[in-house]
């Protein structure tokens, strides 16, 4: 939104004033057009923001306090408009012109904006997301209701790629906090994003016994707080594409907190960008050409009591096999 309200002051600049006109002649004149562009894309990002935030209202208030919640909300929204009309309305008395109105309004939303975004980074992050994942693949999800809207609770994941978190992320109807191998915190852009999404960075025991503990710590205060933790038992992004053994980590956090374990799969995402197809990811960026076609699937939860490795091992291989329209099923091999 401020990006073309700031936009539609600098498009109007070069604009001489003119009188009347219909709508055919406005239209008609193409110095106009760009004007009626920042206007279009104003509206339309303003209903991207604002039916999202009521959703997420609306998911994240309790039962018992939605109905006040959603009311003080609506209050708020009414106070804001009085007093921003009372603003423009000084500013016009001012003799600020219209463009001018809009150059300030827009300013001031992005200093408003980044205020939220440091405030709650996963409500731009989730957004950033959905649409990345929309425009480099065509993603498909079946089984998301399986992912729970409340409570506690840990999902395991096959681990194909470097963007698997970025396509959970998009996927589930809450934030998850990812448990992610140490490395991948060192990649330009990923790492930075994943920092902001508070994702959890781990080490082998040998290899860094600090890092280690301190994971399993933060992944226990996750669930302390009734928030989703992801974890990929693999351990590592599978260099073969094929399932690999899933190591006990998830076993340590359960004992101590029995959540119900969701099994979830990522399909066709072997051979993409970025999956180490070939030995390394990120090398050949047109390997699958545009939009490329991958799903995720996920399973009933299995209770803590009845979970092992082996188990969930055997669940996410049935859900890889799995067929989900439009998308290839089962476990690719290398290329």
């Amino acid at each position: 939104m401020s990006v073309f309200a700031i936009d539609l002051y600098f498009a109007s600049r070069g604009l001489p004033p003119s009188a009347p006109q219909t709508v055919a002649a406005f239209v008609a004149q193409p110095a106009h057009w760009r004007v009626m562009a920042d206007l279009l894309l104003l509206s339309l990002f303003a209903g991207i923001y604002s039916v999202p935030m009521y959703a997420l209202i609306q998911l994240r208030s309790k039962p018992t306090h939605r109905a006040r919640i959603i009311a003080a909300n609506n209050i708020l929204n009414a106070l804001f408009m009085i007093v921003s009309s009372v603003m423009v309305g000084a500013l016009l008395a001012l003799k600020f012109t219209i463009p001018q109105v809009f150059l300030i309004v827009g300013l001031l939303n992005a200093v408003v904006a980044f205020y939220i975004f440091m405030l709650v980074p996963e409500y731009l992050l989730r957004f950033v997301a959905f649409l990345a994942t929309r425009l480099a693949y065509r993603f498909r999800v079946k089984g998301d209701e399986h992912i729970p809207t409340e409570g506690p609770a840990i999902l395991v994941c096959n681990h194909v790629s470097f963007v698997d978190a970025v396509l959970l992320m998009a996927a589930s109807p809450r934030p998850i906090a990812f448990i992610m191998d140490h490395r991948i915190f060192q990649i330009p852009v990923l790492g930075w994003m994943f920092r902001l999404a508070k994702a959890i960075p781990i080490a082998s025991q040998k290899e860094d016994p600090a890092t280690y503990e301190q994971a399993f710590v933060r992944a226990r205060q996750v669930l302390d707080n009734g928030d989703l933790l992801c974890i990929f038992p693999e351990g590592a992004i599978t260099r073969d594409g094929q399932l690999g053994e899933f190591k006990g980590g998830i076993m340590k956090i359960l004992e101590t907190h029995p959540v119900p374990v969701v099994p979830m799969a990522l399909q066709n995402l072997w051979g993409s960008f970025f999956s180490r197809i070939g030995g390394h990811a990120m090398t050949q960026p047109f390997r699958r050409g545009f939009c490329s076609r991958v799903g995720l699937l996920a399973g009933p939860p299995v209770p803590a009591a009845e979970v092992s490795p082996a188990l969930l091992k055997a669940r996410v291989a049935a859900l890889l096999a799995e067929p989900l329209p439009g998308v290839p099923a089962g476990v690719p091999r290398p290329a």
